[in-house]
């Protein structure tokens, strides 16, 4: 499998964002508690991996079978809100592999902006395999776990609490609970394991979703692979704010309407008109980034720029400063994780810079983490260019299933 995953890691950027083609909706399988979206047999799987050329007629290939789950999250603010995700399991294991039970990956997906890219609604649209889980269920044999979030999927009414540690952890532990009961009801064998992963946004997640469950200490996680995330978000903040010009500004963007929206703060004392106004409309879940990238300025701040100079200079003098005080309270570096943790990032990564992550993994180990480890993508593939952030995904995404199906190999036999 090692090679396998390894030559998909290098060649599936397409099929992560576009999956295996259109398909009318899979026949309604009886399940309580949700409804099956997709129903893709492993034939069909490894056929259109061979047309691609990331498979061979030798290569093993499982089927793929997702439910959109409803189910009940907290917010911010911690009201109830109705939130799905996507459960993804893999077809045609070996009959051993139903006595020992699946192990389970929660995987958060990264930044998005339309709804219509949300993993339920995907799947949900297309009734076609799609995103990371043609790596971690279809080629490692995971059943995968992909929360919407809260303002995507059946809370599309709900703004997205954008990088928020909150949140998300709420949203992806509620959906590992909300499964284990689906699984539980629909005679679905799940086993003990769990693994966290997730990338850029899910990565940071996934970090978040770990320090809660270790702070609740109501789930187990055999190990946590947290991919490209912001996890000092005061490094990243002071990094942003201090650059002339931005790379994504949609992201910045989002930031700003995000926290502003939770911390109860006008959004225009952050963001710059005209841009301010557009923000309601341009983040409603109805347009992709690159519809809303043109509407904003690359510029960073000033007169022009993006974001209110006065809030800039706020924010880079005065350590009482409320965008200050929001970007540390939710950084997720500062505390000492008991699960093995495996930062995968790409050291050419030109979003979240790879010394965010060597950021985490030093002050990790210095507090006295004794299970903590950074793996630079680019080195591990034994690639001699550097990779950028995007490119990177469906390479993190194979390095970590790879590391996963090492420790369940290791622990559980398959």
């Amino acid at each position: 499998m090692r090679q396998y995953i390894k030559g998909v890691a290098l060649s599936l950027p397409i099929l992560l964002i576009v999956g295996c083609g259109d398909l009318d909706k899979p026949s309604n399988e009886a399940v309580e508690g949700g409804e099956m979206v997709v129903n893709f047999s492993a034939a069909m799987m490894k056929q259109n991996l061979i047309s691609e050329g990331i498979a061979d007629e030798n290569s093993t290939v499982f089927g793929y079978k997702a439910y959109k789950i409803p189910y009940t999250t907290t917010d911010e603010q911690g009201n109830e809100v109705s939130a799905s995700g996507l459960f993804v399991i893999p077809t045609g294991m070996p009959d051993a592999v139903g006595q020992i039970g699946l192990s389970m990956v929660s995987d958060d997906h990264g930044t998005i902006f339309a709804n219509a890219d949300a993993p339920s609604v995907i799947g949900s649209n297309n009734g076609t395999p799609d995103g990371s889980a043609i790596i971690l269920t279809s080629l490692g044999g995971f059943a995968t776990l992909q929360p919407d979030y809260i303002g995507f999927g059946d809370s599309n009414d709900h703004y997205h609490p954008f990088v928020q540690k909150n949140s998300l952890a709420n949203a992806t532990i509620d959906f590992i609970k909300t499964v284990k009961t689906f699984a539980t009801t629909n005679s679905i064998t799940l086993n003990n394991q769990l693994f966290l992963t997730g990338y850029s946004e899910g990565g940071y997640a996934a970090l978040a979703t770990l320090q809660k469950i270790e702070a609740d200490e109501e789930l187990t996680v055999t190990m946590a692979a947290p991919m490209a995330g912001p996890y000092d978000l005061n490094t990243t903040a002071f990094g942003v704010l201090t650059q002339p010009e931005l790379s994504v500004p949609s992201f910045m963007a989002n930031v700003g309407y995000a926290y502003a929206k939770t911390y109860n703060q006008e959004v225009s004392s952050i963001i710059n008109e005209p841009y301010a106004s557009k923000l309601p409309t341009l983040f409603d879940g109805s347009l992709s980034r690159e519809a809303i990238d043109p509407e904003l300025t690359t510029v960073t701040t000033g007169a022009d720029g993006l974001f209110n100079p006065t809030l800039v200079g706020d924010f880079l003098t005065n350590p009482s400063n409320w965008f200050r005080e929001a970007v540390l309270e939710n950084s997720l570096h500062v505390w000492v994780p008991n699960s093995s943790v495996r930062f995968v990032h790409c050291q050419g990564d030109d979003v979240i810079p790879y010394g965010i992550a060597q950021i985490a993994e030093g002050t990790m180990k210095a507090m006295g983490a004794a299970d903590v480890a950074l793996i630079p993508v680019e080195p591990t593939l034994g690639l001699a260019d550097s990779v950028g952030h995007s490119e990177c995904g469906p390479m993190a995404y194979g390095l970590t299933t790879q590391m996963f199906s090492d420790v369940r190999k290791a622990t559980i036999g398959y």
